[in-house]
Formats: C-alpha cells, sequence, structure tokens
C-alpha cells in the first residue's frame, strides 16, 4: 500500500520547525541562485554537495557565506541560535557519475607520472569502449586523482566540520551524450553546468572497478582526516558494501562472548582495550593515528532491501553507519520497501534529506514531509521525531556523542 502525500492530509498538526530540522544531503549549488534563500528557509542547516569540477568552488562560496564552524553542531537549537546566518556544512568530493573525469596516478611515483591520452583514457575506464569520436572529443581532459584528492583535503582544512561527499558508486547511470543543437536550444542557463542538462543519455558507463579506486580513495581520505563521508549507490550495494569492508579490514571490533566480556572487562582499561560489559564485542586498541576508514558513514536515499541492513549494523563494524531518506528517491514509487527498511532502521541511525538541487520553500516541503512520514512510520509524535532526528544528525556530523556500540547488545559470533 504506498503513503499519501502529508501535504494532502486534512487536519495535520503543525510542524515543531522551532526544534530544528536538518536536511543530510542536498545540492543547492546546482542552482546557485537560490543561494539567497538559504537564510530564509525554515530548515536549521543544509549539508551540501559537491559532486564535480564545476562545483567545489561552488561550496565553498556558500560555506564562506554561511558554513558552521565545527563547534556549532552541538549547540544547534539553543536560545538565539535560530537567527544566526550560519546555516550549512559542505561536503567536497567526486561522484561516481563525473568519475570517468579521473586517472588514478597514485600508484605511480611522483617523477613517473604522465598525462594520459584522454582518448585512451575515456576508452579504458568506459563500458562499451567507445569508438564515436564525436563523443569521445566532447569529454573533458581527465585530471589525476592526487590532484584532486589534494584540492579535496585543502577544502577540508578550510573547513574543519566539512564532509567528504557525495562519492559511491552507480551501475544503472550512463553518461550524457555530447551537446547537439536540438539540446542547446532547451538547455537551462540557470543551472551549473557539468551536469546531464537534459541531454540525451549515451549508452557509455563507467567501468565499476574505477568507481571503486575512485570511491576507495576518498574514503581513506575521510579516514585521514576523521570526517564523515556521504555515500551514493545505485544498483551497487553489494559491491558499495564490500567496498567500505574493504577499508576497515584489520580493524574490526572482536566479538569475545559475553562471559568472557564480563571477566576481561574489569582488565581491558589496563590493557587499553575499549570493553562493553554484556555485548560480547571488544575493540583492541591499535596505535593511535589515522585509519583508513571513515568514522562516520552516510548511506543517502538508501534504497537496499531491508535484508541488507543486516550486514551494516554488525557490531564489529568500527564505523558508525546511518542511513538516510529522501521523499523525491525513496517514496518516488509508493514507498513500500522504504517503509519496510525505515521501521527496520535502528531510531539512532536514521537520517532524512531532501536530496534537491536548489534551496528555498520546496526543499522545505520536502523535509517536512519526510519527517512527518518517518514519524508515522516509527510510531512517534513529531515532537519526538524531530528531537531524534536532530540528535542523529548532529552525531552523524560532529561525532558528539556518537558510539560504535553495536544496535543489538545481543549479537554473539
Amino acid at each position: 500500500m504506498s503513503r499519501p502525500d502529508p501535504k494532502d492530509e486534512p487536519g495535520k498538526e503543525a510542524f515543531p520547525w522551532h526544534l530544528c530540522v536538518f536536511d543530510a544531503h542536498c545540492h543547492p549549488t546546482d542552482t546557485v541562485a537560490s543561494q539567497v534563500d538559504v537564510p530564509k528557509m525554515k530548515a536549521r542547516a543544509l549539508t551540501i554537495m559537491a559532486t564535480r569540477g564545476e562545483d567545489q568552488d561552488l561550496v565553498r562560496q556558500f560555506a564562506s557565506r554561511y558554513g558552521l564552524d565545527k563547534g556549532d553542531v552541538e549547540n544547534l537549537g539553543s536560545q538565539g541560535d535560530v537567527d544566526s546566518p550560519k546555516r550549512l556544512v559542505p561536503s567536497f568530493g567526486w561522484h561516481p557519475w563525473f568519475s570517468h573525469q579521473i586517472f588514478d596516478d597514485t600508484c605511480l611515483v611522483k617523477s613517473d607520472v604522465q598525462k594520459p591520452n584522454a582518448r585512451e583514457h575515456y576508452k579504458s575506464v568506459l563500458s562499451p569502449s567507445p569508438d564515436d569520436e564525436d563523443f569521445l572529443s566532447s569529454l573533458p581532459d581527465p585530471k589525476p586523482l592526487s590532484e584532486l584528492l589534494a584540492q579535496v583535503r585543502t577544502n577540508l582544512e578550510s573547513f574543519p566540520s566539512a564532509l567528504i561527499g557525495e562519492i559511491g558508486i552507480d551501475r544503472s547511470f550512463r553518461l550524457p551524450m555530447q551537446w547537439i543543437s536540438e539540446d542547446e536550444e532547451k538547455r537551462d542557463e540557470s543551472l551549473t553546468p557539468g551536469g546531464r542538462e537534459g541531454r540525451s543519455l549515451s549508452p557509455y558507463r563507467v567501468q565499476i572497478d574505477h568507481q571503486r579506486k575512485i570511491l576507495k580513495a576518498q574514503l581513506n581520505l575521510a579516514g585521514d582526516m576523521d570526517r564523515p563521508v556521504s555515500v551514493h549507490g545505485v544498483a551497487a550495494h553489494g559491491i558499495v558494501f564490500d567496498t567500505l569492508k574493504e577499508t576497515w579490514k584489520g580493524h574490526e571490533r572482536v566479538s569475545i562472548g559475553k562471559r568472557r566480556s564480563r571477566r576481561r572487562s574489569n582488565v581491558a582499561g589496563a590493557r587499553g582495550d575499549e570493553a562493553t560489559p554484556g555485548t560480547g564485542i571488544e575493540t583492541q586498541c591499535k596505535p593511535m593515528g589515522p585509519k583508513p576508514y571513515p568514522p562516520r558513514i552516510c548511506l543517502h536515499s538508501y534504497s537496499g532491501p531491508p535484508d541488507t541492513l543486516k550486514q551494516y549494523l554488525d557490531p564489529c563494524i568500527p564505523a558508525s553507519i546511518y542511513f538516510s531518506f529522501s521523499r523525491l528517491v525513496n517514496f518516488s514509487n509508493g514507498g513500500e520497501k522504504a517503509l519496510a527498511v525505515i521501521k527496520a532502521v535502528p531510531d539512532d541511525k536514521l537520517l532524512i534529506e531532501s536530496d534537491l538541487h536548489s534551496a528555498g520553500d520546496r526543499m522545505d516541503q520536502l523535509l517536512e514531509d519526510m519527517v512527518r512520514s518517518v514519524c508515522e512510520i516509527k510510531k512517534w509524535s513529531l515532537v519526538e521525531g524531530v528531537i531524534q532526528l536532530a540528535d542523529n544528525w548532529k552525531q552523524f556530523i560532529s561525532g558528539a556523542g556518537s558510539t560504535n556500540e553495536p544496535s543489538n547488545s545481543d549479537n554473539e559470533r
């Protein structure tokens, strides 16, 4: 049974915007003119994504004007905070739709790095290998991965609250064709260049192995800088999980059994391990320093079935995994699967998003609709739901109060 659109329901309860609503994933830089609408929004803060070469600097510009400082996140919603001009958390990174524009030079000695022939590069990373010369000549010169990672690192250093995103894997996406006169006439000049912008789609997809390389490099950078990530996954849930799993291999929390855990918890502090009495889970302490995996991961507009949640909720995973849902993606075809998944997601690991490409009233409406749907599914009051979702967002962004404790404390191996 499909869910009714909340805005069409008569006599609905007033929405508690004053308790603060947060958008976990959106793209207002795709419509730059909407920047002026950010401070007018009812939502307290937006998590805005970069995706490609054309929008990295735009995210910087938005963040320079409205960005939250690292210490601001925990205090959001406090008295006097609502009128603050600080309204967003920036994210920097390369989306899988644009990963073909990158060549991997990270395994080479710096002196050996040479810019590849653009035509040969694209023939090697696209599938099927293109032989359309007009299409190939329309693609930009590929950029070295090391250079783009350095740019992302610089942006993260400039904005201590920033995430890495949007990153991920997409098996369905096909590249748009080169511009033709018919498409040029319909082009929307208000949109940031570099996206599809109404063009016809080609038969070409980015090879999964190449997407995985670009994703893993950005995950490693997130771990190195202790930043959360926002991950895109379409028709690739197993591949995304396997790629994430590779980054934390060797850093898993260790299951030692409840009985042993109770005995060992008394001496864990002396040895330097972290033990959680009664859970049967213990984290073996490793040398302090950067990790190869992100501390917190948001699976944005999560579209996997309920059964796939189990692998992400494994208490041995050392990262905190969050699941975000949007009206545009998760309820576009009725939302039956989303209903079951949202019901199964632990309350403290649930986020909401608009995934919209412009700031303003419609973004607020999508967020309100999503909150109302989540509250109905979870059987929360609106007040309970807004407070819970706000706490979850703050923990995802800053890690404040966040733990990697297993949601099911009875899980043993």
